[in-house]
């Protein structure tokens, strides 16, 4: 431990122990326990460390007049503290256990009805079972029983940490050793005398599971439930002794659930369930008990329970049972099936017993829009199953859900015969069309959906045309169309009206008085477009030349180049990603930029200097950058390289840091385009880890190119360098932090490694750049001046980068921004300070010294 730590901590102990009120800071014990934690984790001895603890803790627990939070931190650190065996002991000599968790004397007090209190003694004990002995006095001192009890606290989170910690003691002390578990063997547990403390720890967990798994009345509901997460979670970690130990124990309190049907208990009576055949302990039972629950489960009268059971059982991927999994898929298609009559569950699905009672519950809306959803959110995953447990084609999936879509819409007249009544419940359902939209999207690579494409684009052309479809709707429509676009192999189906319409709708959709319609609508665009950009061979082929077909370039940057003027920012923002989507192609082709091109790059600019919102300013120079990195030869661009500068000098001069950020990627591969065949320069992302620098001082001679002169020179024209430093000294760590790190990869190519220069970078020597008269160029000339720099307009651009001291501001930099107040010490200097505040009688209220928050 620091020294300086070391002589403040007993003064900390002392303000603490003789609190009668929490400090100004809640969070103050928090991130001294954190502190403690480490010191712990380090292999240190907390005591050892810290010789005034065990008098803090030998005090605080005997003061029942301290505040809550004190004692809770105080019970937190005294279970820490006795997480090793040898402090364990220490405090067992002083009987300070005995007395920290002893429940009687907090009741006695009136203290325990204080969650602050429960969760401290909680988190105290749980902390502390780390080794035998701790078990041992854990289940002599009775603590099973309450913390049984406290499963069903008032507290969420009191509740919470009981559930982990009654997992914790038979998961961590299991005898023999699972691969998922911190296990101690069963001939260690022998020597120590331990066994029987965890045999009495199982049985007693064990004959609690098996008397509150079923509620006995509504109000032990919460119970059950409790139980049932105390149930999965051991299932999900115990090795086969305790798994089997538990399953035998439960087993026929399960049944008797999976009997009751409570319907608030099917989804973690499921997870039981399925943790009990993942771990495979059901093998060793004799009748597979859970096997046969499960498949109970999946056979209950109520269609809602039935169908969310399903959804789980599918989620958890258990494909290998054959059985279940098709009865699975067949529940889960059933609404589908009902309210669009299509043929999903085989010729005689009519005669399925389910159907009747699913009719019944579909009847009543929301129960409709529920199991609907339900249905449509599995779809996507059901038609990805293996042919042998499909009640039907995939492609009857797709057909489903357009079917689906068009009775939602109201464009579908029939119903399937005795379902009119279910099929008005969906009719106009916002919630039932967003999930047929995203299942829609999701069943683009579903086997044989290529066949679907041609009525895919129709149902989707009838919601983005609809007037009334809400604007979630639309965005949904416009994403499944794009997904649907890019797997598009076959453009047999795209028509010259088909093609009309498209540009028609996006026209109308562009100047839609809804702005979040205008925005989805330009990414639309943007993503369309984007299809084109990477033209490989087969599909991605076929998906450019389909987005080609569909709105080609040409047809969209007139309503990109008016979006650019939208009155809202995000529009504007998202218009000017999209033209950079739809240029890129060309950029990648090395064309001449044509005079719309030119006026949109005017355009750009004039955002840049001129838009008053972030977003939009941003895009912007992503922009820029987007072409640079696409360009096959960016200095044969003369119109790119032209604007590289003003980008360079406006969007370093922004307000907004994240335009400073992305300003220094454009001055990044400016810098890899110049410097990349110089030996000494790193790209950005090979840079080393900053506590991997090599100083100015100690870095080898070594020769330089002879270009690096002009290549330094063409750096400096551009702003290339301005940018560097003036995001050096920018008060947003995150822009610095950037600019250090380029500045330091191009002194590394360009400076030699001290003033006494070899004659071939003699010329390099010679190269300058202006500083600005005030601003960065002012703080520049003063980090210059202080390390013998010159004070005048121009600066060697060599001389700047070796006396900045870049490594040292590197290492600075990549701390935390309040690295200095984020230590242990901050922390003690807070309390202590706090503390004589208070305590003095002339504080006036709002005087009071607040405790810094890291």
């Amino acid at each position: 431990m620091d020294a300086d730590c070391a002589s403040l901590l007993p003064g900390v102990c002392a303000v603490l122990a003789a609190s009668g009120r929490s400090l100004p800071d809640d969070t103050s014990l928090e991130k001294l326990l954190d502190w403690f934690t480490g010191l712990t984790e380090a292999g240190g001895s907390l005591l050892e460390a810290c010789p005034c603890l065990l008098g803090f803790i030998s005090t605080v627990v005997l003061n029942t007049a301290l505040d809550p939070g004190v004692l809770s931190f105080a019970l937190r650190l005294t279970g820490l503290t006795a997480a090793t065996e040898d402090g364990y002991e220490k405090l067992q000599e002083r009987s300070v256990l005995d007395q920290a968790f002893q429940l009687q004397r907090w009741r006695e007090a009136g203290l325990w009805g204080d969650p602050c209190l429960r969760i401290g003694w909680i988190l105290g004990l749980r902390s502390m079972l780390q080794h035998p002995k701790a078990l041992c006095f854990f289940v002599q001192s009775d603590f099973i029983e309450p913390l049984l009890q406290l499963q069903t606290d008032a507290s969420l989170f009191v509740a919470s940490a009981a559930n982990q910690m009654l997992a914790h003691v038979l998961l961590f002390f299991q005898p023999v050793p699972s691969r998922r578990c911190n296990g101690v063997d069963q001939k260690e547990a022998e020597e120590h005398g331990d066994g029987a403390a965890y045999a009495a720890a199982v049985a007693a967990i064990s004959e609690y599971l098996k008397e509150s798994l079923v509620p006995q009345k509504y109000t032990a509901l919460r119970q059950s439930l409790q139980t049932l997460k105390l149930l999965s979670l051991l299932l999900a970690a115990a090795g086969p002794p305790l798994c089997d130990r538990l399953l035998q124990t439960a087993g026929d309190p399960l049944e008797e659930l999976v009997a009751a049907g409570c319907s608030q208990l099917t989804l973690p009576l499921m997870d039981v369930l399925l943790a009990a055949i993942s771990s495979g302990a059901d093998l060793r039972v004799p009748d597979q008990r859970a096997g046969r629950l499960l498949s109970s489960m999946l056979d209950v009268n109520k269609p809602a329970d039935l169908l969310h059971a399903a959804a789980a059982f599918l989620r958890r991927g258990h494909h290998s049972d054959v059985l279940n999994t098709t009865r699975a898929v067949r529940i889960l298609l059933l609404p589908l099936h009902i309210v669009t009559g299509q043929t999903l569950l085989g010729t005689n699905a009519t005669a399925d017993g389910r159907r009747s009672s699913a009719v019944e519950q579909l009847k009543c809306k929301t129960s409709c829009i529920s199991m609907t959803c339900v249905a449509l959110t599995n779809a996507p995953r059901i038609a990805l199953l293996p042919s042998g447990v499909l009640t039907c084609s995939p492609d009857s999936i797709v057909t489903a859900v357009l079917s689906l879509l068009r009775i939602c819409s109201g464009v579908s007249s029939s119903s399937p015969p005795g379902c009119s009544e279910v099929c008005r419940n969906v009719i106009g359902s916002g919630k039932v069309q967003k999930c047929a939209l995203e299942a829609l999207t999701a069943l683009d690579s579903s086997p044989g959906a290529k066949e679907k494409t041609s009525e895919v684009f129709t149902v989707l052309m009838q919601y983005l045309e609809n007037p009334d479809s809400d604007a979630t709707v639309l965005h949904k429509s416009y994403q499944a169309l794009v997904k649907w676009t890019s797997v598009c192999t076959d453009l047999s189906f795209v028509t010259d009206q088909l093609r009309l319409d498209l540009v028609e709708l996006v026209r109308k959709r562009a100047c839609d008085m809804r702005w979040e319609v205008r925005d989805s609508t330009v990414e639309f665009l943007g993503h369309l477009a984007g299809l084109r950009v990477s033209v490989a061979t087969g599909e991605e082929a076929a998906a450019a030349a389909a987005s080609d077909a569909l709105l080609g370039a040409r047809r969209a940057a007139p309503l990109l180049k008016e979006a650019l003027r939208d009155t809202e920012s995000y529009v504007r923002a998202s218009a000017v990603a999209a033209l950079a989507k739809s240029l890129r192609h060309g950029w990648q082709q090395g064309a001449a930029p044509s005079e719309e091109e030119e006026e949109i790059v005017s355009r750009l600019l004039e955002i840049l200097s001129q838009d008053t919102e972030g977003f939009p300013r941003r895009a912007v120079v992503q922009y820029f950058t987007s072409w640079f990195s696409s360009c096959a030869s960016p200095s044969s661009a003369p119109l790119l390289m032209r604007c590289a500068r003003s980008v360079l000098s406006r969007g370093s001069a922004d307000l907004d840091w994240e335009v400073k950020v992305h300003t220094l990627e454009l001055a990044q591969l400016l810098l890899d385009e110049a410097f990349s065949g110089h030996p000494g320069y790193r790209r950005g992302s090979d840079a080393p880890h900053p506590c991997a620098a090599v100083s100015g001082q100690t870095r080898a001679p070594r020769a330089y190119p002879e270009g690096a002169e002009s290549d330094l020179a063409g750096a400096v024209e551009l702003g290339v360098v301005a940018a560097l430093l003036s995001g050096l000294v920018d008060c947003d760590r995150p822009v610095a932090l950037r600019a250090c790190r380029l500045l330091i990869a191009l002194r590394d190519a360009v400076c030699a490694p001290s003033p006494g220069a070899l004659d071939a970078t003699a010329a390099v020597a010679t190269v300058s750049c202006e500083l600005p008269g005030r601003g960065w160029g002012e703080e520049i000339r003063k980090t210059l001046g202080a390390k013998g720099g010159e004070g005048g307009g121009r600066v060697s651009v060599c001389e700047a980068l070796r006396s900045l001291g870049l490594d040292e501001r590197l290492d600075v930099l990549t701390r935390s921004s309040d690295h200095v107040h984020n230590s242990p010490l901050s922390l003690l200097q807070d309390i202590l300070t706090a503390s004589a505040a208070h305590t003095h009688a002339d504080t006036q209220p709002g005087e009071e010294v607040i405790v810094d928050c890291y």
